[in-house]
């Protein structure tokens, strides 16, 4: 059996002349090409072809008719984006509610990450679990489960009015406090994970080095702590912001008709207005908002890299 899984480990070897080291590694990178970067150019090229009725909703770029190679880039939705307010808006929108859906996250999520990573270790995986237990049931119904508690004949409104803590019921279903509770609820777990494998990896003499030397614990945590755990920071605010940004079903569900997201509008040039073309063209935006971060967060880890071989 063994000797059968060493043929099959060595194949790509013998047949393409790999190393070892370059068939691992080529596994992740074929698959991102099949399932994102292809489906992503696919996207691209809708964006410059034009609407029309029909199967498919958009114009070809590319045609060839009487011995002449025809091709047709229309350029007029992103030009679209740029001059209608509504676009620039609902995009400034969506990156200030992830932007606050995010902090909120790291403000909550950073205690739960050190408290976790300082308990024993048989508490620790415990605690661990807990974190990861919503994965176990699918998101939407866990955001439906909110609509629940939030409703103005919720359990939470229910709840506060059964103690006398009010006597009507709190506006929360339909408004962006809806969707602020939605997004931390549904995220909070990408930011505390990466965060937690940083700090549960710190050394922790150099904390007893601070106390002896007469450090305060706050100054300690400030000037030892924060800093080590940076990486695992940066980290989790990404994994939150991003797909934060593009969110649908948290909006469209606990969100009221004002509250503005890429993702709403995306669904609605796509099923309600059949506008392939124009969607194609704000999802490719959309993408470029999200490579800013990406590539800031790169070039930030490459001059560390830089600074520490030094």
């Amino acid at each position: 059996m063994k000797a059968a899984l060493t043929r099959v480990a060595q194949w790509p070897v013998r047949r393409f002349g790999l190393s070892g080291r370059t068939a691992v590694i080529a596994g992740p990178f074929v698959w991102l090409l099949l399932f994102f970067l292809v489906p992503f150019l696919l996207v691209v090229k809708i964006s410059f072809a034009d609407q029309q009725l029909g199967i498919p909703p958009y114009t070809q770029l590319v045609t060839f008719a009487d011995g002449v190679l025809h091709i047709a880039l229309d350029l007029s939705h992103y030009a679209f984006l740029f001059q209608d307010s509504l676009y620039f808006a609902t995009y400034v929108n969506s990156v200030v509610v992830a932007a606050i859906s995010t902090l909120l996250c790291l403000v909550i999520g950073y205690p739960m990450a050190y408290y976790i990573a300082r308990s024993s270790p048989a508490r620790r995986n415990l605690l661990m679990m807990g974190v990861m237990l919503p994965f176990w049931t699918s998101f939407l119904i866990r955001v439906y489960a909110w609509i629940g508690i939030l409703k103005n004949n919720g359990l939470l409104n229910n709840f506060l009015m059964s103690i006398g803590l009010i006597h009507v019921p709190i506006e929360l279903y339909r408004t962006n406090t809806a969707v602020y509770i939605g997004m931390v609820y549904s995220y909070l777990p990408f930011l505390v994970m990466p965060l937690y494998a940083h700090l549960v990896k710190m050394d922790m003499t150099l904390l007893e080095a601070a106390y002896d030397l007469g450090a305060k614990p706050w100054r300690a945590f400030v000037e030892i702590t924060l800093p080590l755990s940076k990486n695992g920071v940066v980290a989790g605010c990404l994994l939150v912001f991003i797909p934060a940004v593009g969110e649908y079903v948290i909006p469209e569900l606990l969100g009221g008709a004002n509250t503005l997201m890429i993702g709403r509008v995306m669904w609605n040039e796509f099923f309600d207005n059949a506008d392939w073309p124009m969607a194609s063209a704000v999802t490719c935006a959309m993408v470029l908002l999200l490579l800013v971060p990406m590539a800031l967060f790169q070039h930030y880890q490459a001059k560390e890299l830089e600074g520490r071989g030094r």
